[in-house]
């Protein structure tokens, strides 16, 4: 994926995020000594670090990125995120016209050989940080492609820049060079937002376009990376409520016998546990950034977690998370039916070994 030696239009950065569910937690304190590294920044980087806040900001450090053949040089930084996320960023700065802008995003969307490279990356730092991890767990992944076109003083505006590139726009945050359809490009250009003239972000769900300073586009870098990091823990929180629910359907199913509604009493204490613990999950995760007054960035947050399928998802484990908890009543019942069944049954017996014991007195 050479950069073009023609003269160009554009300049800017491919950026690719990496990001992958490791663990239930990780232990920032303990990464922090484990690794040599400096605690993270509560605050975004951007004009205003004040408005945007982790409430446990994520641990972060550099990297080198080794030669990969048909990629250009690229430079690289590994976030770990408390609740079990690890994320790498791969950076390679561009120079091209918008022609080959196109047809190298839908190189970096074919690419495989990159992702076996990210993977294994992402794998050295996992085992560096091992002793800061808490419950391992399968991996999930997510993968997304930013590509930034700087503005500066002279540059054209946000609206002239759709104007004139909007197809262009959208056949790279589609990854596709091939020349769209107008109601697929129209739907790619609704997923845009500006604050000043001279920016744009257009998101989709794999990709987006940012035309912005270096410096403006940090903070909507960072918003898009966080978004993705939430979609891999909400990914992770429905794939344990679906385990969880199958297991206690098998258990249902498996009744059999006097006393088989007795058994469902574990069954309901641990489906229990694990709703508590989810919904503590949940909350974590939702509180795990703040927006003081920073409307802009909170719109700008639910437009990419819109995109990228965050809202989707949770959703889907709210709706687990009523299931399992309708699931626990009836569970509680039928044990507790059962057990009362079980007790007027052994009062029963009780009044009849009686009986027959009074019955042979009188004999």
């Amino acid at each position: 994926m050479p950069v073009s030696t023609q003269s160009a239009e554009l300049r800017g950065s491919v950026f690719v995020f990496a990001l992958y569910d490791v663990c239930e937690e990780i232990d920032l304190a303990a990464l922090v000594r484990v690794l040599g590294l400096k605690p993270g920044e509560r605050s975004f980087k951007h004009s205003a670090p004040e408005y945007v806040r982790f409430q446990r900001a994520p641990v972060e450090s550099q990297f080198v990125v080794d030669a990969i053949p048909g990629f250009p040089p690229m430079t690289g930084r590994v976030k770990y995120y408390d609740y079990g996320v690890v994320s790498l960023v791969f950076e390679s700065p561009f120079n091209e016209s918008w022609e080959e802008l196109v047809e190298s995003s839908s190189r970096w969307f074919a690419s495989t050989e990159f992702d076996r490279y990210a993977e294994s990356v992402a794998r050295r730092k996992v085992s560096e940080a091992s002793a800061a991890l808490i419950r391992p767990c399968d991996w999930l992944t997510e993968d997304y492609f930013v590509f930034h076109m700087e503005s500066g003083d002279g540059s054209p505006t946000a609206t002239e820049i759709r104007r004139k590139h909007g197809a262009d726009i959208a056949r790279v945050v589609r990854g596709d060079s091939r020349e769209l359809s107008r109601q697929e490009r129209d739907e790619v250009l609704r997923g845009s937002i500006s604050y000043y003239p001279n920016d744009l972000a257009v998101i989709g769900w794999n990709a987006a376009f940012i035309y912005d300073t270096k410096a403006g586009a940090e903070t909507t870098l960072q918003l898009i990376e966080y978004a993705n990091s939430q979609l891999l823990e909400f990914r992770h929180y429905d794939e344990l409520l679906t385990k969880e629910l199958i297991s206690v359907d098998e258990a249902l199913k498996r009744q059999a016998g006097m006393f088989a509604k007795w058994r469902l009493g574990g069954e309901a204490s641990r489906l229990q546990a694990v709703a508590v613990e989810m919904t503590e999950l949940v909350e974590r995760a939702d509180n795990s950034i703040k927006f003081l007054s920073d409307m802009f960035s909170a719109r700008l947050y639910r437009l990419a977690a819109s995109k990228v399928g965050v809202q989707d998802y949770k959703r889907l484990v709210n709706q687990k998370l009523r299931t399992a908890e309708a699931l626990y009543e009836f569970l509680s019942r039928q044990f507790h039916e059962g057990r009362g069944f079980a007790l007027e049954l052994m009062v029963v017996v009780i009044l009849v070994i009686e009986l027959i014991f009074l019955f042979r007195g009188k004999s």
